[in-house]
């Protein structure tokens, strides 16, 4: 809670005369006419002191008034005041692979002050691979109900029927651009320019230059130096490090927005550190001698992102928008090459049911909003981000049933109660044909205690964080819940898998679009 303290000092001399110092301290910054109130001082002479009392009771009247509603982001704002919405996710960074959460080669100074003042959910899930993560972040749904099993062969659309965040916060007046990776369709109905987004920059497939049968794939010869890039339907040929040219377009977007002082969702969707694992010389560099080539080459990706963030926070004071943007660092499954150096105690990796497969760093900072700095154990997950960003924004609800729920209680007290749940993770990835059959198989459900996964193995995460004692037979009565829960959750989700059978074109769709307007690929004269 705001705390107000009052602190009364008289100087010693002329008695014609005092000096009285009224200091209050509010660390939730309120907003009030747009202006922040920090603290107030007060010379008062002999006969008017009087008015110098008048004057504090109202400074501390007024004071109050928005200490309330600041700490509570359901009461009513002033006009104007939507926050600006900025999430960055990068792509195969695991929890670990932070110095933030303990890594101790990797140097990441700009994500770790950040996380020191955001809000921090240290029980955080997404899906055990990126294209699942993604559906679920922007529908609020587990991935499966839109079509979402696999990352490739027409398995990663994301269903038409869909409904993503983009589409809601445009109903509360947003704009909103996706810079990097989309990875939910790569034939034009299911771009994200006609999924809600206004400004789109992004590469095809699941990483640049990748291609696969069927619909899913990029450009034709694309690197991550000097890119081609996808922007607003034509190709653009850049120049620089993909990460670079991502962070670079989406700094240019926001400033032509932020001057319009129109609400904006900025999505900066890395493909980075993904491999192949290509970053500029000077990051790996720093690594050299500290492991093998490609953890240093990973290392050296995720430095250059985190400088490509901390350049973009300082974007954000300079522009003096810092106070009422909303920022998300975040990441879009378990760890990849970093593994092997540090995962935070955990089982698993990327695609795998276990903690090391699902569980990333999520940080939350909106100064104007919630007081950072904090930790929050709840069970949380991606699911929950569209219903925060649309309970933020103050946008119309759309008629669906979510999977997630609001972040907003705990945002603003990390200690709120928080009704238990379940969450439900399944790698996916069958055979074609084989989804019926393929119930128990890379699968995990659980609560905010217990994890069931693959129907066999249970563990006790409050006093197994590495689930290493398989606890099944103790404990009967859990497992009798986890396994309700989880079938009735798959009788749910059977009917959804719409991409099972979907058959894809000769050609992707980046590729016949490159030709189309290059006049061939890369290199080929005509």
């Amino acid at each position: 809670m705001p705390v107000v303290d009052g602190d009364t000092r008289v100087r010693q001399g002329d008695e014609a005369k005092c000096f009285r110092r009224v200091t209050f301290t509010v660390p939730t910054i309120m907003r009030s006419q747009g202006t922040i109130l920090r603290s107030a001082t007060f010379p008062c002479h002999g006969f008017v002191r009087f008015v110098h009392t008048a004057l504090e009771r109202l400074v501390l009247f007024f004071a109050l008034i928005p200490v309330s509603t600041a700490m509570g982001l359901s009461a009513e704002p002033a006009p104007n005041t939507a926050p600006n919405i900025v999430l960055v996710m990068t792509d195969d960074q695991g929890y670990g692979d932070l110095g933030f959460t303990g890594n101790p080669i990797l140097k990441t100074p700009h994500i770790d002050a950040f996380a020191r003042q955001s809000v921090r959910f240290s029980n955080f899930h997404v899906s055990p691979t990126c294209a699942p993560t993604r559906a679920a972040l922007m529908t609020g749904r587990h991935e499966f109900r839109s079509g979402v099993t696999h990352t490739i062969f027409e398995r990663e659309r994301l269903s038409l029927k869909a409904t993503t965040i983009a589409q809601v916060l445009k109903s509360a007046g947003y704009t909103s651009g996706i810079f990097g990776k989309w990875h939910l369709g790569d034939e034009d109905p299911y771009q994200p320019g006609r999924r809600g987004f206004d400004e789109v920059f992004i590469h095809g497939a699941g990483g640049i230059g990748q291609s696969y049968a069927g619909s899913c794939g990029d450009a034709p010869g694309n690197s991550y130096f000097n890119p081609v890039i996808r922007h607003n339907g034509k190709f653009e040929k850049t120049t620089g490090y993909c990460t670079d040219v991502f962070f670079d377009q989406a700094v240019r977007w926001m400033d032509g927005k932020r001057k319009k002082k129109s609400p904006f969702f900025t999505y900066i969707a890395l493909n980075a550190p993904h491999a192949p694992l290509h970053c500029p010389e000077e990051y790996s560099k720093r690594y050299a001698g500290k492991g093998d080539t490609n953890v240093v080459r990973f290392f050296g990706m995720i430095e250059n992102i985190d400088d490509n963030f901390g350049r973009l926070l300082a974007k954000l004071d300079e522009w003096k928008i810092a106070d009422n943007t909303l920022v998300i660092f975040m990441t879009d499954n378990g760890g990849t090459v970093g593994t092997k150096i540090f995962n935070a105690g955990m089982r698993g990796s990327k695609a795998s049911p276990y903690e090391g497969g699902t569980r990333v760093p999520s940080f939350w900072r909106w100064p104007s909003s919630f007081q950072g700095g904090r930790d929050c154990a709840a069970l949380t997950a991606h699911l929950d981000i569209f219903p925060t960003l649309a309970e933020i924004a103050r946008a119309k609800s759309p008629k669906i049933t979510l999977d997630g729920r609001s972040l907003v209680p705990v945002l603003k007290n990390p200690e709120a109660s928080w009704p238990d749940r379940f969450l439900f993770a399944h790698v996916g990835r069958w055979e074609k044909g084989n989804a019926e059959n393929s119930k128990f198989a890379n699968c995990s459900v659980r609560n905010p205690r217990f994890q069931l996964v693959n129907n066999q193995e249970l563990y006790d995460l409050k006093t197994d964080p590495g689930e290493t004692q398989n606890v099944l037979a103790e404990h009967p009565e859990v497992v009798e819940k986890l396994r309700a829960a989880y079938d009735q959750w798959w009788k749910e989700i059977l009917p959804a898998l719409e991409n099972e059978n979907a058959v894809g074109p000769n050609e992707n769709s980046f590729r016949t679009a490159y030709r189309k307007q290059f006049g061939g690929d890369p290199g080929v004269k005509n």
